[in-house]
C-alpha cells in the first residue's frame, strides 16, 4: 500500500475566491500602467496628427469601400480633434483599467473581439462616404463587457459594479441612437454588441476552463 502526499489546491480554488468572478485586476498596478500607456497613445497619435500635415484622420472606417477597410485597424487610435479626444479619456481609462478582472491577457482578446467587430459594423452601415474615428466603439465595448459580464458569470460583485456603472455613465447610452450626424452611433452600437459578444465568449471559456480542470481534493491518494 502507498500513500501519495496531498496535491497542493490552486490558490484561486483554497480561497474559494472565481478568478473569473474577480471584480478589480488582479495585478491593478500592471492594468493601470496598460490603460494609462494605451490612452498615451492616443494622444501622441493625435499630437502627431496635429503637427504633421498627415491628415491621419483619413485613415479611419470609409463606409463600405474596401479601400477604406483597413481604417478598421486604425480608427481608435484617431480622433477629430482634441476635443473628441478628451471626451473619450476618462471612460477609456476607466473601463479600460475594469476590464482587465480576468487579466490582461483575457483583456487583450476582449478588446480585440471589440475592436474588430465594431469597426466592421460601421464599415458595414455607416452613411456613403463619411469617414468614422474615435476610441468610442471600443469603450462602448468595454462598458456592455461589464455591464452584463456578472450576469453571465453569476457574480453579485461584477453586477454591482455593472449598476454603478450605468449610474454614473447612464448618459451614454443616448449614443447607442441616431442623433446628431456628427457622432457614429453605429460605432457605439456595434462597440456596445460586440463587448456583450465578447462576455459570452470569455464566460463559455470560462466555464469550458472549470469542466476541464480536475477537483484537486485535501486528502491523500491510497493504493
Amino acid at each position: 500500500m502507498t500513500t501519495l502526499p496531498p496535491q497542493p489546491v490552486p490558490a484561486s480554488e483554497s480561497s474559494g475566491t472565481d478568478p473569473a468572478k474577480r471584480v478589480l485586476p488582479p495585478n491593478p498596478k500592471a492594468a493601470a500602467i496598460v490603460a494609462l500607456a494605451f490612452t498615451v497613445l492616443l494622444y501622441l497619435v493625435e499630437l502627431v496628427d496635429v503637427v504633421l500635415p498627415a491628415d491621419l484622420d483619413q485613415g479611419g472606417i470609409l463606409a463600405r469601400d474596401f479601400s477604406g477597410l483597413d481604417g478598421v485597424l486604425w480608427a481608435p487610435l484617431l480622433h477629430a480633434g482634441w476635443g473628441h479626444l478628451f471626451s473619450n479619456t476618462v471612460p477609456v481609462l476607466v473601463f479600460a483599467f475594469l476590464a482587465m478582472a480576468a487579466g490582461i491577457g483575457r483583456w487583450v482578446l476582449v478588446t480585440a473581439i471589440i475592436w474588430v467587430l465594431s469597426g466592421l459594423g460601421v464599415w458595414l452601415i455607416a452613411p456613403d462616404n463619411t469617414v468614422t474615428v474615435g476610441a468610442s466603439g471600443v469603450a462602448f465595448g468595454w462598458l456592455a463587457f461589464l455591464l452584463v459580464r456578472g450576469i453571465f458569470n453569476r457574480a453579485a460583485g461584477q453586477i454591482l459594479v455593472a449598476v454603478l456603472l450605468l449610474g454614473i455613465w447612464s448618459g451614454m447610452l443616448w449614443g447607442l441612437l441616431p442623433g446628431d450626424p456628427g457622432v457614429s452611433w453605429q460605432g457605439h452600437l456595434f462597440g456596445a454588441l460586440s463587448g456583450v459578444f465578447a462576455a459570452w465568449v470569455v464566460a463559455r471559456m470560462d466555464r469550458s476552463r472549470a469542466k476541464k480542470s480536475p477537483a484537486a481534493g485535501p486528502g491523500s491518494l491510497a493504493v
